[in-house]
Formats: structure tokens, C-alpha cells, sequence
């Protein structure tokens, strides 16, 4: 069994450029280990419990992805492909909530600026709270961990996933979002 590390929940789009990678290259076989960090990626290729790592380093609304930058800086590896993906922006909430229940919004820093003139212009006086992970952020609201007036910004996936209802539909601000995704090994130093 390979498995592949992503920086990511379930529903993320780590998973889904996972995923994309897979595809990319004919790997059978597969597991995915769901890391949530890009710190926590770049050990597991590291320490060799992962084959191979996926996490995101830059989004073409959002810039650079600090998190991932912070962590190649620590960690040593081998990157195998550069790729992009689009990714779809969605105001998640609990079955039944309006938009204009919402309190406050949760997300990845990466998804909130992805989003902001939506954010700006349709919670500007709501806090935007940031999460480690997309995906993650909806399954805490849906396992109650979150307030039940909170609305989370992730994956389309995440609305079955999760169970949750899918409030706005793309609401990030570029057109063509795309994210770029780094697929990596552990670096051989022989």
C-alpha cells in the first residue's frame, strides 16, 4: 500500500489534488493519511511513514501559502511534480441555517482571502475565524464543535461529507482559482 500525506481533512482539496496526483502518476495501491498540516507532511516524508506528500504553496488569489513555506524551511525533500487545481470556494452551514443567521465564519487563512470581497461585502461586521484546514473546519461544525450559527468556507465535498447545507455557491473572488499543489518524496542524501 502507498501512501500519500496530504496537508488536509477529509473533503479537503488536498484530497482532491491528491487525487489528481494519483492519476498523474498510474500509482496503485493507495492510501491516504489525512496530516492536516504541511509541518506534519513534510515529517511523514521525512520519517518515511508517508511515500509521498501533497500540500498546497500557492493560490492565484490568496498567495503564497505561509504555512507551507515555514515547513519546507524545516524539512528536507524531493519534489516529484508542481500542479495546479481549481479550487471551488462554498459558504457551508448547518442544515436549516440562512445567511443570515450566520454569526461568524471559519476557514483556512488561505480560503478567507480567497473570499474577501465576498467576506467584505457580506460579513464585514462577523468575525472570519481561521482553522488549520477547510475540510476540518466543517466537520467540527458538524460534530457540534463549532457554534450552530457559525458558517464554514470549503470544498463542495464537504456538504455530503459533513451533511451540511451549501449556503453560497463559489464564492471566491477570482474567477479561475486555481492553487498550486507540490507533490514530494523523501530527499535521497546517498
Amino acid at each position: 500500500m502507498i501512501k500519500i500525506g496530504i496537508q488536509g481533512g477529509k473533503g479537503s482539496f488536498s484530497e482532491q489534488a491528491a487525487d489528481s496526483f494519483i492519476n498523474n502518476h498510474g500509482l496503485n495501491g493507495t492510501s491516504i493519511e489525512y496530516l492536516i498540516t504541511s509541518n506534519a507532511v513534510l515529517a511523514a516524508v521525512e520519517n518515511e511513514s508517508v511515500a509521498y506528500g501533497i500540500f498546497a504553496m500557492e493560490n492565484a488569489q490568496g498567495g503564497v501559502v505561509i504555512e507551507s513555506v515555514e515547513a519546507l524551511a524545516k524539512h528536507r525533500c524531493n519534489i516529484v511534480e508542481m500542479f495546479h487545481i481549481p479550487v471551488d470556494q462554498n459558504l457551508l452551514g448547518l442544515a436549516g441555517t440562512h445567511i443570515g443567521d450566520l454569526t461568524e465564519i471559519h476557514s483556512h487563512q488561505q480560503a478567507l482571502r480567497q473570499c474577501k470581497d465576498y467576506l467584505s461585502e457580506h460579513f464585514w461586521t462577523r468575525p472570519l475565524i481561521e482553522e488549520d484546514d477547510t475540510a476540518e473546519a466543517a466537520r467540527r461544525l458538524a460534530e457540534g464543535k463549532l457554534p450552530p450559527t457559525a458558517g464554514v468556507i470549503a470544498n463542495k465535498a464537504c456538504a455530503d461529507l459533513y451533511d451540511l447545507e451549501i449556503l453560497q455557491e463559489s464564492i471566491h473572488d477570482l474567477k479561475h482559482n486555481l492553487t498550486l499543489f507540490l507533490g514530494v518524496t523523501k530527499l535521497d542524501v546517498s
